[in-house]
């Protein structure tokens, strides 16, 4: 008999327990500070920061996640610099041109025109004038250039850095350098890439570069 009292106590025990049980908020909670840590606002004043302000500045000398520095500033002197770099930091792919070619038509094409020659929808709708072709004579449009105006803009192009990130600011710039060659009847880059070899290359872009800023002179 008494055996049976037990087991009854214990099941309605248990059934009263299981009965008030709250599937979206646990009944007990041992350590709450492991489920609910205290949070702050963005803006708000704590003792435990310094100057009391939760919205702090990076430490000095950090650079946020994938961030990579560019050396080149915003200058005229940077920018001749940059026309003379010839080459692009990883090689000339298809995966790559084809990855620059799709983001050029996001952010470049509207001006620069599908075909690089400086006819794209805004221009023909008189909202921008005097965007050049990339065949143009005179114009240095080097790998380093095209990468140099993608990150600090040049004259009413803006920067942009914020929209692309560096590996694909040099994939544009692969595309570009497709298109003035496609302009030019000049064989592809990646054609061009394929054919040579790192000596070879190396040599036919000091001539290139020699060519275009003798034009770039003689226009001045």
């Amino acid at each position: 008999m008494k055996t049976l009292v037990n087991i009854a106590l214990v099941v309605t025990v248990s059934m009263s327990l299981v009965g008030c049980f709250n599937k979206d908020k646990p009944n007990y909670q041992f350590f709450p500070n492991m489920y609910d840590s205290p949070s702050y606002e963005a803006y708000g004043e704590y003792d435990i920061f310094p100057n009391q302000q939760s919205a702090m500045m990076p430490a000095e000398g950090t650079i946020p996640r994938g961030f990579e520095p560019y050396e080149l500033e915003n200058t005229n002197e940077d920018r001749n610099k940059a026309k003379e770099i010839l080459d692009f930091p990883f090689p000339v792919t298809e995966k790559d041109l084809n990855i620059g070619k799709e983001l050029y038509g996001l952010y470049c094409a509207i001006c620069h025109g599908p075909k690089g020659d400086g006819k794209g929808t805004l221009v023909e709708r008189e909202k921008f004038l005097g965007v050049p072709s990339y065949a143009d004579a005179g114009r240095v449009i080097t790998p380093g250039n095209v990468f140099f105006s993608q990150t600090h803009g040049l004259n009413t192009m803006g920067s942009y850095a914020s929209q692309l990130d560096t590996k694909e600011r040099w994939q544009v710039a692969m595309h570009v350098m497709d298109l003035k060659a496609e302009l030019t009847g000049e064989p592809g880059i990646l054609e061009t890439a394929m054919s040579m070899t790192p000596g070879e290359e190396n040599n036919n872009n000091e001539e290139t570069a020699e060519a275009d800023t003798e034009g770039e002179t003689q226009s001045n």
